[in-house]
């Protein structure tokens, strides 16, 4: 580490421990979606009186983000840096993390920035991060193996694909640590977290420690799982921090450990011990919805029996439930009559006109979502700029991998314009 980097690093509270008591941090909650779904947890908003990663009152626009820093700022002088940890990934919003930080760089350029991920897109926005000048991040890696990766993950969104088992789990373990090799080699210090899970991670967590040391690591910091209400995980006991401690020092030979982790919420300002974010909410709880500040909705029409499973072909679809989903929340609006795209036996002109009506039916939609779909439907559908979303699963999960399909493709269309 060089002079100026031991410097700022002395100023940040999670990575020097004597900088807790003295300097403070502000979390800004401008990365609202999560690329992959973690066992553990379960990102809830307008939870004031919860303090875990994932939680959030408000979510903020990159221009209320350097709104609330300039506040901020000014009531507590000893803010020394802003870090973006959630409520989902910050490199699934990189968009909004990007424009937040850039606009806080220009007020203050001795602000120290810090990011926290999954590790997903490090490969793909790694270089962005080093050009932005970030020079702390945070990756969470808690598991190399994938059978060990399928039990803590239950699906990835990577590249317009939903990915589950060990797969997704492969993928993600191979971006990780790809991802801090790249920062480590360029001069950001990584920090990485990993969740102390009994009986499914506990033994690996060593190797974790080494392999990631290999690859540059700065220092680890081993957390105990916080059973979350609602999580998959919601029914296992929380890591007892006898064990937690023990294998801190236990890894403690290979790296440093940070043992003064608050394991703080998205929205999280002041000393690490002493959270002040509720003086600084601007947002009353609830609001953050209602005033449009999440990330872009679209609307999804489903085909399924019962709205809970995507269990039926497009073309034997007598309606359409249609949903909105913002890649947090699922919010059903409506059923919709429709005639079936499939008619057997009946005229061409008849054929035509219905399908004409069928498409009609869900026109205002971004994309449908159903188990199978015919060629020519897709073709049809694709046509009036709607996308078409194959999925077996759970309404949720399908309206959750239509958004992420639907994101990627939206970027995808925008770096072809500026290419241009």
């Amino acid at each position: 580490m060089n002079e100026e980097l031991a410097k700022i690093t002395a100023q940040h509270p999670c990575y020097a421990a004597d900088a807790q008591h003295t300097f403070a941090r502000m979390h800004l909650p401008v990365a609202p979606v999560c690329n992959i779904s973690c066992n553990y947890c379960n990102r809830k908003y307008d939870c004031v009186n919860e303090s875990r990663p994932g939680v959030t009152s408000e979510v903020l626009t990159p221009e209320q983000s350097l709104e609330k820093f300039v506040r901020v700022k000014a009531a507590l002088p000893h803010l020394s840096v802003v870090g973006i940890a959630g409520p989902g990934d910050a490199l699934a919003n990189w968009e909004a993390v990007k424009h937040s930080l850039t606009l806080i760089r220009e007020e203050s350029p001795e602000t120290i920035f810090c990011l926290s991920t999954n590790g997903l897109m490090l490969p793909h926005y790694g270089q962005d991060i080093i050009d932005l000048g970030v020079k702390h991040v945070t990756v969470t890696v808690n598991c190399l193996e994938p059978a060990i990766g399928a039990k803590i993950y239950h699906h990835i969104h990577y590249q317009g694909k939903y990915c589950v088992g060990e797969n997704a789990a492969a993928i993600l373990i191979y971006n990780q640590l790809a991802g801090i090799k790249l920062l480590a080699e360029s001069g950001v210090l990584v920090k990485v977290n990993t969740v102390m899970i009994q009986d499914i991670n506990a033994k690996q967590i060593p190797d974790v420690v080494k392999k990631v040391k290999s690859l540059g690591a700065f220092m680890t910091n081993i957390m105990p799982l916080i059973p979350a209400p609602g999580s998959a995980f919601q029914s296992l006991p929380q890591t007892d921090m006898k064990a937690v401690n023990a294998m801190r020092d236990l890894c403690q030979t290979h790296l440093p450990q940070m043992r003064h982790c608050q394991q703080c919420r998205a929205d999280a300002i002041g000393l690490l011990a002493e959270d002040q974010a509720m003086k600084f909410r601007s947002i009353q709880p609830g609001a953050a919805q209602k005033s449009g500040l999440r990330a872009q909705s679209y609307r999804v029409a489903v085909t399924s029996r019962y709205k809970k499973l995507v269990d039926l072909h497009f073309g034997h679809a007598e309606e359409f439930h249609i949903y909105e989903t913002d890649g947090v929340e699922c919010r059903f609006i409506e059923t919709r009559p429709t005639p079936k795209y499939c008619l057997g036996t009946e005229s061409c002109d008849e054929a035509v006109a219905v399908k004409a009506r069928v498409l009609q039916g869900i026109a205002d939609c971004d994309a449908i979502l159903t188990m199978r779909i015919g060629h020519e439907a897709e073709q049809r559908i694709k046509e009036q700029g709607i996308a078409v979303v194959e999925a077996c699963s759970s309404v949720t999960e399908g309206l959750l991998q239509a958004f992420h399909q639907l994101r990627h493709e939206k970027e995808q269309a925008e770096n072809v314009l500026r290419a241009i």
